[in-house]
């Protein structure tokens, strides 16, 4: 199917949808995404924040969509126009939906450990308000402990779902979940200390915001001081395939590897997320590759070819070799 998404045309198979048709051509052109995340089935749908201009259905009835449309879940038709960027409407909205979504969410990334790598935070940077309209009382909630390692913070949460689907398609019993309805929702266990199976650690990688965190990383150190370094073991419960963030010699943490969506290649299980800390339990592939655009990036090291210049190819760069001792000093 023939799709043109702001003006760039792309063949996509049928059953694409416009979010995954605009990863394909990707750049400025991909419309950001909170809640839904490819590796989880039914995920999308929630936040809003992925929403396009339909300008044209598609051949056969080329009429526009009355409204903005959730482009990831949304399937593309042959023919169909789409504007992200172009669409000044879009652009509106957007930040209209960082507006909604920060109405609870506090403005703690000074002292919140998932600063430098959050999703919410980029996307207030790019599309946010300089100062919100909301008057009445934020709903706050208390921190609590879901298993040992996991601490839920939810007064950052932003009700994307993302951690219910991780546990419910990744575990044998899911124990979690969303508690409430309406204003009155938050994710919640009945009973606190109860996610303990093997794969719950992946509820901090998939979760866009500080909202579940790491307690064995909780203000140890900020992400952009640390470095990242592939690495992987053999392990009987899952792949094995990680990134150490060290600080010095120690691994504060590890992660599962994520790709350029932030989305986690391959889950990891809490053996290896917890309990592997140590360089030796782990073969080290090398630097972990990291966007320029990221703030992680200021502290990355990768080693870099530096070229030799000799002394007579530097000079000749300047307009001439000087011919006496005293004009090279010069």
């Amino acid at each position: 199917m023939k799709v043109t998404i702001d003006n760039h045309d792309i063949d996509v198979p049928e059953g694409t949808s416009i979010l995954n048709a605009a990863r394909l051509i990707g750049g400025d052109l991909v419309p950001p995404a909170m809640c839904y995340y490819s590796k989880l089935q039914d995920s999308g749908g929630k936040c809003r924040t992925c929403l396009v201009k339909v300008t044209k259905g598609s051949e056969k009835d080329p009429r526009p969509m009355p409204k903005l449309v959730a482009s990831c879940r949304t399937p593309v038709q042959d023919g169909m126009v789409i504007q992200n960027q172009t669409s000044t409407e879009v652009i509106e909205a957007r930040k209209a939906i960082v507006e909604m979504l920060l109405i609870n969410h506090p403005l703690d990334c000074p002292v919140c450990d998932q600063a430098g790598e959050c999703d919410l935070q980029n996307l207030s940077y790019e599309h946010g308000r300089e100062a919100t309209r909301y008057e009445f009382e934020r709903r706050t909630f208390d921190r609590i402990d879901i298993g040992k390692n996991i601490q839920l913070h939810m007064n950052r949460c932003i009700l994307c779902f993302r951690c219910v689907y991780t546990a419910d398609q990744i575990t044998d019993n899911r124990v979690h979940g969303i508690m409430g309805r309406g204003d009155a929702s938050e994710i919640s266990t009945y009973i606190s200390n109860v996610v303990e199976n093997d794969f719950s650690g992946n509820v901090i990688d998939v979760c866009p915001v500080g909202a579940l965190t790491d307690k064995t990383f909780r203000f140890k150190n900020r992400v952009w001081f640390t470095k990242p370094v592939d690495a992987h073991r053999d392990c009987d419960k899952c792949k094995g395939k990680v990134v150490l963030w060290y600080k010095g010699a120690d691994v504060l943490r590890v992660t599962g590897r994520k790709d350029v969506y932030g989305e986690v290649e391959e889950f990891i299980c809490n053996k290896c997320r917890f309990d592997q800390k140590l360089t030796a339990d782990w073969v080290i592939e090398g630097p972990r590759k990291i966007s320029d655009h990221s703030v992680i990036s200021q502290n990355h090291y990768e080693e870099k070819t530096v070229p030799v210049i000799s002394k007579q190819d530097y000079f000749e760069g300047l307009g001439g070799f000087p011919a006496t001792a005293e004009e090279q000093k010069q």
